[in-house]
């Protein structure tokens, strides 16, 4: 990583201070802006350091990545997907070599509206993680979202073998190819709890496109049904009652 830094002295309270403008370029990319002010000699210290104390710095001004981690999934989970976005965009910045595995940052943006870099961080995150039809569910959802469900149908990520139950069953609704029964009686086998983690699944999927599709009513029942009879805690679950939070259709989240 190169930072290329300006300097800026000032006067405050009879001390000479510093303007420290930080533009941090990773293999020519650029990656953002740090300003902030601080003492001249601390200042000087850090034109010094290597690449190591690049990052130590970032971390000192942005704070730790995984204390950002926190608070943005935090926020998410508070129903605050605007405010979830900014710390996850804080979180890239400090790290950014994180971002492709960064899909709970492609469920904040999509909450908050941000639908087209949702799209950018799905189609990303394929690149980690190839084999889960979730990801090209979302990549579905924000394009449908941004543009028309048959565009996003005609776009979606490819996508390798996802075992789970009923991944099969989504991803062939969400092409076009399978139907919400399909995806429900699937998920209704097995034992009580796979049962209940299943349909959790199957209602959240089914509500999202419901919802992608213009069904609002459809999207609400579903949703409810992920959120409330077969919710679990898991991330996943818990992204159920975010939706029916911000949607307005609970008061709280659990």
């Amino acid at each position: 990583m190169t930072v290329k830094r300006t300097i800026d002295g000032i006067i405050v309270a009879g001390k000479t201070v510093t303007t420290w403008h930080g533009v941090f370029i990773r293999h020519g990319v650029f990656i953002g802006i740090v300003l902030c002010v601080c003492n001249t000699e601390r200042y000087l210290s850090l034109l010094q350091a290597d690449e190591t104390s690049d990052v130590a710095a970032k971390e000192e001004f942005l704070g730790a990545p995984d204390r950002i981690f926190e608070k943005a999934v935090s926020l998410f989970f508070d129903a605050k997907p605007d405010k979830a976005v900014d710390a996850f965009d804080q979180l890239v910045q400090v790290q950014p070599d994180c971002q492709p595995g960064l899909w709970q940052r492609g469920l904040a943006l999509y909450y908050a509206d941000q639908y087209e870099a949702g799209r950018q961080q799905f189609e990303l995150h394929k690149t980690v993680n190839p084999n889960d039809v979730e990801n090209p569910a979302w990549h579905y959802l924000c394009v449908a979202r941004a543009t028309s469900p048959d565009n996003a149908r005609r776009n979606m990520l490819a996508v390798g073998r996802d075992s789970r139950v009923p991944m099969k069953q989504i991803l062939s609704l969400y092409q076009g190819d399978g139907s919400k029964e399909e995806v429900l009686s699937h998920a209704a086998q097995g034992s009580a709890q796979q049962q209940r983690n299943q349909l959790c699944y199957a209602h959240l999927y089914l509500g999202l496109f419901a919802e992608a599709n213009g069904d609002h009513k459809d999207a609400k029942y579903h949703i409810l049904r992920a959120a409330g009879p077969y919710s679990m805690d898991h991330y996943m679950g818990r992204v159920a009652k975010v939706h029916a939070r911000v949607r307005g259709w609970l008061l709280t989240v659990e």
